[in-house]
């Protein structure tokens, strides 16, 4: 099977810029580190963002250090082409996309907690917007000028298909659901609440610490290797519709229900075509995404105080 990721941007991007800090007397400036196209970036402004884009408590070298600033001076510059070609472009974000996005992004967290992680990071609300409303309007014109060009035709299909035939072999599958706790207390209590028929998902959305709680805990269909052992030693022998006992591993104690199975089988072309056409797609949108900042990089105007770094 071919397995795709189509995120063409991190929509969720705390990547803020400060743009001068003033006194009462006077006005004072870091020095430009950058301009692109006349996009100002300071120092001041590099390191801010840099330091907000590791993960807290990070301890890097002095030479990782230097190589990941690197690596994020060069997302910058994509970054202000980007914008720059919007501005060109006259392309914008309007006031009610940036608050559909707010509204989205903070239903996704409990009353408060989204506020926590702004105070974490040293940010304000209004900061973090700004930098929503720049991922957004990167979104949406490297949608509107690259990613609208591109095509698969059905003919690209099918000739993937015939010279990729061995891909298409599925092994047995499960689809399965779990809860997962930090104690064998909390395990067998969850598990008593199952066995009375509580629903499994409304369960999941409340006990379980795991990412997928959200899903009700759904993992989805995965073969054996794909999961940690000790699930496949349990969901491949439970029968649809069971739950299984409680279950320790690394991460804590998991209950599991099995839904669905799929035996062994190969995928003839309309099962697979949907997977062929995304798998295409992203090949030809990253190649067209790379195309098009070479093109942005070839015509604009670049400085750089590399003595600044």
């Amino acid at each position: 099977m071919i397995h795709v990721s189509l995120r063409s941007l991190l929509f969720f991007t705390l990547l803020l810029i400060l743009l001068t800090a003033c006194s009462r007397k006077e006005e004072t400036t870091s020095p430009v580190l950058m301009r692109v196209d006349g996009r100002e970036i300071t120092l001041e402004q590099f390191r801010k963002e840099f330091s907000r884009a590791q993960p807290p408590g990070q301890k890097l070298s002095e030479e990782e250090r230097k190589e990941m600033e690197r690596a994020f001076l060069a997302q910058l510059i994509d970054r202000e082409l980007a914008l720059s070609e919007a501005d060109r472009l006259g392309i914008v974000i309007t006031p009610t996309e940036l608050e559909t996005a707010i509204s989205e992004t903070r239903s996704e967290y409990p009353q408060g907690a989204f506020e926590t992680v702004l105070r974490e990071r040293g940010t304000t609300l209004q900061e973090w917007s700004e930098g929503l409303q720049r991922n957004l309007l990167m979104e949406k014109i490297i949608a509107q000028t690259v990613y609208s060009r591109v095509s698969v035709s059905d003919e690209e299909i099918e000739s993937y298909f015939a010279q990729s035939h061995a891909e298409f072999d599925r092994p047995d599958q499960v689809r399965a659901r779990q809860i997962v706790v930090a104690t064998e207390e909390e395990g067998k209590k969850v598990l008593g609440l199952l066995r009375q028929g509580e629903p499994f998902a409304e369960i999941a959305r409340q006990s379980s610490m795991s990412p997928d709680s959200e899903e009700g805990g759904d993992l989805g269909f995965f073969a054996r290797g794909e999961m940690p052992a000790e699930f496949d030693a349990v969901v491949f022998k439970l029968t649809p519709g069971r739950l299984s006992d409680l279950v320790k591993s690394e991460y804590g104690y998991h209950v599991f229900l099995v839904e669905e199975k799929r035996q062994a089988h190969q995928l003839n072309l309309d099962e697979a075509r949907a997977d062929i056409r995304q798998h295409l797609t992203h090949i030809k949108e990253t190649s067209a995404h790379h195309q098009w900042l070479q093109d942005l990089r070839a015509r604009a105007s670049i400085e750089m105080n590399w003595e600044l770094l």
